[in-house]
């Protein structure tokens, strides 16, 4: 059995928009209560050790132990999961390792995303049905998109608003079979803008995206213009609020057209190959500059390298990560020859040698290759 999330639009209609709103504000609530109450027991118990040490359990149970009237009203399950997330936050704390280490902060009520979890919701008739307080009377069922697949046993269910649409993450235990063998194997060389492999070249940065950074570029200098014009009184004004919001849909868009074309291009190399190579880059290292940032950014190394490794776990495929000193763009396919100082390829060719960018001259046997389907054949060979 694997966990396969899916992501779906809510549609709610006016009271089950603000059945959402306050849990969302309630989960709000109960994060940062637990993370006060949190910070408090440890400030006692360095004080003194005969205190308790805080813990998800102590937590949730001062929390529960001081529950308001109001707090009936609405469900338990926010609560709980509210502070068994918070406790993961400060287990990832003392792990630096972690993508997004840092200590545990408080939630802000203008933040542009607000959510909540629940694991004891259903689907019924193509509905998503809450769980109620106890007394409650009415249905909670909100409809959801015509295209979800979700199919699966529903474990848990993350709901968000953001910039005034509903959305909703299901974790979903599903059964699934391996692919068929083809007895086909692949490469994928990463560069910023496109993705190489044995069969071709996949565009990651196409026309539209390209005038959805134009239109974002445009509505950040704006909002930022505002800001300096009118200060801390520009955020409450309609118009500010208007094209904040606008900035947000294109955000929203962007990230939708990137995740389209990861998604289809994983699905098809897991469909059509059995083993996959590809670099095991160290992005962070490779942000030079501000310009080189941006780019790395949107060419979305991490994200292709996190949804092809579960995909390949999932249908039985196997993928290979090259080691980092492996060296797939300065060695030559034909004879192996590695490039080393001076004569090495860098983001603008080689100017010693004159050499673009693009092409791979091998100083050893004369071969001209392109550099990117070179790099492709070097990983190739390490299957």
């Amino acid at each position: 059995m694997t966990i396969r999330t899916q992501k779906v639009r809510l549609y709610p209609n006016h009271h089950l928009a603000k059945v959402l709103d306050n849990l969302c504000d309630y989960r709000r609530y109960c994060w940062n209560e637990g993370l006060a109450t949190w910070n408090d027991m440890y400030d006692l118990y360095t004080l003194d050790s005969n205190n308790p040490r805080p813990n998800t359990y102590s937590i949730r149970n001062e929390l529960v132990a001081n529950k308001a009237d109001w707090q009936y009203t609405l469900s338990a399950r926010t609560l709980q999961l509210a502070v068994a997330d918070l406790g993961k936050a400060w287990q990832n704390f003392f792990d630096k390792s972690q993508p997004d280490w840092g200590k545990p902060t408080f939630k802000s009520k203008n933040a542009a995303r607000q959510g909540f979890k629940t694991d004891r919701a259903k689907i019924i008739a193509g509905k998503l049905r809450l769980d109620k307080p106890r007394g409650t009377k009415g249905c909670y069922n909100i409809m959801l998109s015509k295209h979800a697949d979700l199919s699966g046993v529903l474990k848990v269910v993350s709901i968000y608003r953001e910039n005034g649409k509903y959305w909703a993450s299901f974790s979903l235990e599903v059964e699934l079979d391996a692919k068929p063998r083809t007895g086909n194997n692949s490469a994928v060389d990463v560069n910023v803008g496109h993705l190489t492999y044995t069969a071709g070249i996949v565009n990651t940065l196409p026309k539209r995206l390209r005038q959805l950074y134009q239109r974002i570029k445009f509505y950040q200098k704006q909002l930022a213009h505002k800001c300096v014009m009118n200060g801390n009184k520009a955020t409450k004004s309609g118009r500010y609020v208007a094209m904040r919001a606008k900035l947000q849909r294109d955000y929203r868009k962007v990230a939708n057209v990137q995740h389209d074309i990861m998604q289809k291009f994983t699905t098809k190399l897991v469909n059509d190959y059995d083993t996959i190579v590809i670099e095991n880059l160290a992005v962070k290292a490779m942000q030079m500059s501000h310009v080189a940032s941006k780019g790395l950014q949107r060419s979305m190394f991490g994200y292709f390298r996190q949804i092809l490794t579960y995909k390949c776990d999932w249908y039985g495929k196997k993928l290979i990560l090259a080691d980092r000193q492996y060296p797939s763009t300065q060695r030559c396919s034909k004879c192996g020859y590695t490039k080393s100082g001076n004569d090495k390829i860098t983001l603008q060719g080689n100017s010693t040698h004159q050499t673009k960018h693009s092409e791979y001259v091998c100083y050893s046997c004369g071969a001209i290759l392109d550099r990117d389907e070179n790099a492709v054949a070097n990983l190739l060979a390490l299957i």
